[in-house]
C-alpha cells in the first residue's frame, strides 16, 4: 500500500512560527513591532477564542503585504528560506529524506503561506494557505481557507481522495494539527524535539 507522509510546518519542522519571523525579515523590526502593536487587541481576542484565527491572520498579513507585487513577494520568500535554514529541525529533515528514499509521497500541510514554505522544501508538495493575487499584486486576502484544523484534512482529501488506498503517517505539534493527526493511520505529536 502506498504511504503518504504529511508534515505540519511551523513548530513541527521548524523551531519557531515562521509568520512572525517572515514579517520581521521582510519588513524590519520597527515596522513589525508597530504593526503588531496596532493589531494586539485583535490578537488577544484571537488567543481567547473570541475572534477567528484566520481573520486575525489575514488582517495582519494584509497590513504588511497588501499591494506588494507577487514577484517581489516570492523573491522575499526565497531570500527568507535561504537565510532561515537555522529554524529547521534536523530530525524532521532526516525523516522527510528517509520517506522520499523509501518511495513514499511527502506533503507539508501548513497554515503558513505556501509561497514561503515551498522554498524551504523545493522537492516536496506544499498544501498551505494561498494568497489572492490580482494583476500580479497581492490583495491582502487569502485565496483559500486558512490551512488549519479541519481544513488540513479537507486539503489532504482533495489532494488524496481515495483514503483506503494509502497509509497516512502524520506529524504535528499543535491544536491546529489534531484533526490531521486523528485522521492519520499513524500520528506523531511534537516529534523531532531532540
Amino acid at each position: 500500500m502506498k504511504k503518504v507522509y504529511a508534515f505540519d510546518f511551523d513548530g513541527t519542522l521548524t523551531t519557531h512560527d515562521t509568520l512572525i519571523a517572515f514579517i520581521r525579515f521582510a519588513c524590519g523590526d520597527k515596522a513589525f513591532f508597530l504593526g503588531f502593536l496596532k493589531y494586539s487587541p485583535l490578537l488577544v481576542l484571537m488567543k481567547l477564542h473570541l475572534y477567528p484565527n484566520w481573520k486575525a491572520k489575514q488582517k495582519v498579513f494584509a497590513h504588511f503585504f497588501k499591494g506588494m507585487s507577487l514577484e517581489a513577494f516570492d523573491a522575499t520568500c526565497l531570500q527568507f528560506a535561504k537565510a532561515s535554514t537555522h529554524l529547521l529541525r534536523l530530525e524532521g529533515i532526516k525523516t522527510i529524506k528517509q520517506a522520499q528514499e523509501e518511495g513514499a509521497e511527502v506533503v507539508i500541510v501548513s497554515a503558513s503561506i505556501d509561497n514561503w514554505v515551498q522554498p524551504f522544501f523545493p522537492n516536496v508538495k506544499v498544501l498551505g494557505t494561498k494568497v489572492e493575487v490580482e494583476n500580479d499584486y497581492l490583495t491582502g486576502f487569502f485565496l483559500t481557507k486558512n490551512c488549519y484544523g479541519q481544513e488540513k484534512v479537507n486539503r489532504m482529501l482533495k489532494e488524496y481522495p481515495n483514503r483506503s488506498e494509502y497509509q497516512l503517517i502524520a506529524y504535528g505539534d499543535s491544536n491546529g494539527d489534531k484533526a490531521l493527526l486523528a485522521f492519520a493511520d499513524e500520528a506523531h505529536f511534537k516529534p523531532f524535539r531532540v
